[in-house]
């Protein structure tokens, strides 16, 4: 039977990788990947040098062109619009996975940070395999999250004693403000600045983009003080790069 891996490659840093990552991607016949562009040519450089740098068996890399994604859905199709994009690429790893593998072959998806954070591969494999027109077992691979690189940078833990902490998108902190009596809160995928908008005074804010890469920004203080230099940060480097992938962490100072 076919086997699909999908192997957490970090948040940036090369040397995120794990022994258990490098030993999967030494048992890989196929790469698929997904090309987004111009714009992101660094994260498809930092995937070729992985390969490069841990892959000692042949191989083949499989491209396919990302399809279309309506960032700017209004709020009530936000969903509608990820679950159309994801029904897309669908298609196009279930034609990858027939048309590239053999039967008894092995494939793999090199994903960001972790598999299980914010990243839809799995969903869109369990799918295709639900179908069963293409039969093939997945292992999943855990990397080094963009969170949990944030806090290393940062030196902070994400919990405090006996406190839970709660992980969110900048589209629900801008839509709901901070989860009810949650005192710290992770917050990714923010394209809104979200953070600039909430009104306490008794929040701190530990901020970094391009974590573990050669880009890597990070500012830290009280978020009233220093957003405005946040949101000036995230508009310097989007334009110099295109894009921007940054994390948060949001925590109310103990009274």
């Amino acid at each position: 039977m076919r086997t699909v891996y999908v192997i957490g490659i970090g948040a940036g840093d090369p040397e995120h990788l794990t022994l258990q990552a490098v030993a999967a991607m030494n048992r890989v016949d196929v790469f698929f990947t997904i090309d987004k562009g111009d714009d992101k040519d660094d994260l498809a450089r930092l995937r070729s040098e992985l390969l490069e740098r841990h892959v000692t068996r042949p191989h083949r890399v499989v491209a396919a062109g990302d399809p279309h994604r309506d960032r700017a859905a209004a709020p009530g199709r936000y969903e509608s619009a990820v679950v159309d994009w994801q029904d897309r690429r669908e298609s196009i790893y279930e034609r990858m996975i027939t048309d590239e593998l053999d039967a008894d072959g092995c494939g793999a998806f090199l994903v960001w940070g972790d598999p299980a954070i914010y990243d839809g591969t799995l969903r869109i494999l369990d799918r295709i395999a639900g179908r069963g027109a293409v039969a093939f077992a997945v292992e999943s691979i855990p990397g080094i999250s963009s969170v949990q690189a944030l806090a290393a940078r940062h030196r902070v833990i994400l919990n405090r004693v006996g406190r839970p902490f709660a992980v969110t998108t900048g589209r629900r902190l801008a839509d709901e403000g901070l989860p009810a009596g949650m005192d710290d809160v992770v917050v990714m995928l923010d394209a809104r600045n979200a953070f600039a908008a909430l009104p306490d005074t008794d929040l701190d804010i530990y901020w970094g983009a391009y974590v573990g890469t050669a880009d890597e920004v990070l500012v830290h203080g009280d978020l009233q003080e220093v957003k405005a230099e946040i949101v000036r940060i995230r508009a310097e480097w989007r334009e110099r790069k295109g894009w921007i992938m940054d994390t948060y962490l949001l925590r109310r100072r103990d009274r």
